[in-house]
Order: C-alpha cells, then sequence, then structure tokens
C-alpha cells in the first residue's frame, strides 16, 4: 500500500476544533481513542528510526506526553518529560521560548536528567510555530545530551521548522510534500468535512 494513502485512515480521525479561536484548529488525541489508529500511528513514528540509536525518550508537556510515553514503551526504552516550568520538585534547567500562542513561556527538566551522551528523542504531539520543540532541543543539549531525532504527528511547514527538518531526523505521521500536509499548514482538513466523533470509538 501507498505510504500516503496508508497513514490518511487514522490521520482522518483528527478532530475539527468546534470550540472556537481561543483552542487550537484541530484535536490529534481523537486518534488515540481507538486501539488500532493509536498502534499504527506509533509505529509509523518509530519506522523512520534506527532504536539502537536512541538511549532515552522524552515529551513536551503536555499532549507530547502521550505519544513520548506510548514510544518509549513500544521501543522499550525510558520516558523523560519537559515540563512548564515551576512543575518538578528538584533542581531543573530552563529555557524561554515563544509558544504557538505567541505568549512566553518556560520550560524545564531535572538536572542532572541523564548522563553526557545520551541519545534522546524528542516527541510532541504537533509542532506548529516550533517554539516548544527548539526549547526542548536546548535543554537536552543543554545537558550535553545528543538529539537522536524529532518525532510529532505533524510539523506544520514555516522557516523555523524547515530548518528543524535540515538539522535532525523527523518522523511525521503527515508525511512532506504531500496533500494533507498543505492542508495542515492551511489549518483545516478536507476530512473535516465528513467527521463524525463516533467513528473515532472503541
Amino acid at each position: 500500500m501507498d505510504e500516503k494513502i496508508s497513514r490518511e485512515w487514522y490521520l482522518s480521525r483528527i478532530s475539527p476544533n468546534t470550540k472556537g479561536g481561543k483552542f487550537a484548529w484541530c484535536d490529534p488525541s481523537s486518534m488515540y481513542i481507538k486501539a488500532e489508529s493509536f498502534s499504527s500511528l506509533v509505529d509509523d513514528l518509530i519506522e523512520t528510526f534506527n532504536l539502537e540509536d536512541i538511549d532515552l525518550v522524552t515529551g513536551i508537556d503536555a499532549m507530547g506526553f502521550v505519544l513520548a510515553s506510548a514510544i518509549a514503551t513500544r521501543i522499550k526504552k525510558g520516558f523523560l518529560p519537559v515540563r512548564k516550568a515551576g512543575k518538578i520538585p528538584v533542581e531543573t534547567s530552563s529555557v524561554s521560548f515563544t509558544n504557538y500562542s505567541h505568549r512566553t513561556q518556560d520550560m524545564e527538566i531535572r538536572n542532572p536528567a541523564f548522563k553526557p551522551g545520551t541519545r534522546v528523542l524528542i516527541v510532541d504531539q504537533w509542532v506548529e510555530t516550533g517554539g516548544s520543540m527548539e526549547a526542548a532541543i536546548e535543554l537536552i543539549e543543554g545537558q550535553k545530551g545528543i538529539v537522536a531525532g524529532l518525532a510529532c504527528v505533524c510539523m506544520e511547514e514555516n522557516e523555523r521548522t524547515q530548518k528543524l527538518r535540515q538539522k535532525y531526523k523527523c518522523s511525521t505521521a503527515v508525511l512532506p510534500g504531500t496533500e494533507i500536509q498543505e492542508q495542515c499548514n492551511n489549518k483545516t482538513l478536507k476530512s473535516f468535512d465528513d467527521f463524525k466523533p463516533a467513528d473515532v470509538f472503541p
């Protein structure tokens, strides 16, 4: 089966925003409700990587935790959370960045979190502007970790995310150069026209 087609069945389970402008334009977590779609998504995200080149999986607060912990469990690696500042009750490293809503935010990880040279796969649910992912990279590299790769459902295309793709090995369920990628860049999916909540029920 064509790779682009093989992913469309579960990407069509992404829910549209029905609550207005202050929320994200879509809800990818509706793909997680049915085991088959969630499992296929995880399989597709890890197939890009040589698992022997990954020592640790980190997920970005908050929805990145879901995918990262699922991937970590699937590949039998540990999980490290990248948290919003002020949540971790031990010593931390922190960075400031501008998030997708154009607000300044701080993220942190425990310090120390791993030994130097640890190869870390960084996972988020969705990369819109690239700010959160850049912050996570800075945290990992700041403790002398090696970024083994980046994984997410979709990386919307802009100057910052293009630089991320050029510098790091990236795995996304939405493939660059596809019609679905263009739809994501425009913040709408054709599948929204036929979306029914019951279609994602287990």
